[in-house]
């Protein structure tokens, strides 16, 4: 039929379209991982920015690698979704790993914002002081909620797919979809929590690096000087907000793999799973070029290539 092959050509698109994508973002953040670790070994010591980098690059290696192999089981051997034990298992370690990738990459916004923005307030100093100190348990703390959380939509899928399997044949289509929609109701929540959790870090941490600078340039505007601390707030700006603008659209394909049925076949999925695994490579991208010492050791790195 002509929706079947529709839906085999999107499956065959998606899947050629996901595998550039996740070689390209392994490759990349490969590299700072790699760049990381000599940088650690010769120095035996990592600062702050750098474990949230080394953790961050980590995390989405393993979210690309169980994404990606989930996708190529259930497209080249559809008849692997009669063992539901395997894709159960890549999908919830998948999952786990992209948690991860949005709580660190709050981290790291929310550690831009302290270090870098200037505020008057106590309490604000006194993270500013002891942020360094936060960052291992900040890490930590991130890596066992993402796992707690994957662990409770992992057992609510189970409960759900129970009272699926529980409905009998003499209700009717109504009493079924809306039986169905309140199980399915924790489920949606908790997955929207965690999403939308993050994302409020990164917009707070956005507005108030931006509120940070334009305060400091007004200041020093009045007093007529020049201060070191604007290129940095600059340099942190743009990073920041060009991960606020991919976090929003990011945070909405996210949303849709909630409400949509991502089970199907089509453009929209397409586009959302292409989106989806463009993340992790064109942020990482964006940290490197922010980043002095990854920025040099990439071009170094081209140029010995070259």
């Amino acid at each position: 039929p002509p929706q079947q092959s529709n839906g085999t050509s999107y499956g065959a698109m998606a899947l050629a379209i996901i595998t550039l994508e996740v070689l390209a973002g392994m490759w990349i953040n490969a590299f700072i991982v790699c760049v990381l670790c000599i940088a650690w070994v010769k120095k035996k010591t990592l600062n702050s920015n750098e474990k949230i980098l080394l953790l961050l690059g980590c995390s989405r290696i393993s979210f690309s690698c169980f994404a990606w192999l989930y996708h190529f089981l259930s497209k080249i051997f559809p008849n692997l979704l009669h063992c539901q034990t395997i894709l159960q298992v890549l999908a919830s370690f998948g999952t786990s790993f992209n948690y991860s990738n949005l709580w660190i990459s709050a981290c790291l916004c929310g550690f831009y914002c302290i270090k870098i923005a200037n505020f008057r307030n106590s309490f604000f100093i006194y993270l500013k002081v002891k942020i360094d100190r936060m960052v291992p348990w900040l890490l930590l703390g991130s890596e066992i909620f993402a796992l707690a959380i994957n662990i409770i939509i992992y057992v609510l899928g189970e409960t759900l797919q129970k009272n699926n399997i529980t409905l009998t044949g003499q209700e009717n289509f109504w009493e079924a979809a809306t039986r169905k929609d309140k199980h399915l109701f924790p489920f949606h929540f908790l997955s929207g929590l965690v999403f939308a959790a993050p994302f409020m870090v990164v917009t707070f941490s956005a507005v108030s690096l931006l509120f940070s600078l334009w305060r400091h340039k007004r200041t020093m505007q009045t007093n007529s000087m020049k201060d070191l601390s604007m290129d940095a707030h600059i340099r942190a700006m743009k990073s920041v907000l060009s991960f606020l603008v991919m976090y929003s659209i990011n945070f909405v394909f996210l949303i849709l793999t909630i409400i949509y049925d991502t089970n199907k076949d089509n453009i929209m999925t397409l586009l959302i799973y292409i989106y989806l695994h463009a993340f992790p490579c064109v942020h990482s991208l964006i940290l490197i070029f922010s980043n002095p010492k990854l920025e040099k050791a990439l071009l170094k790195f081209l140029s010995c290539v070259k």
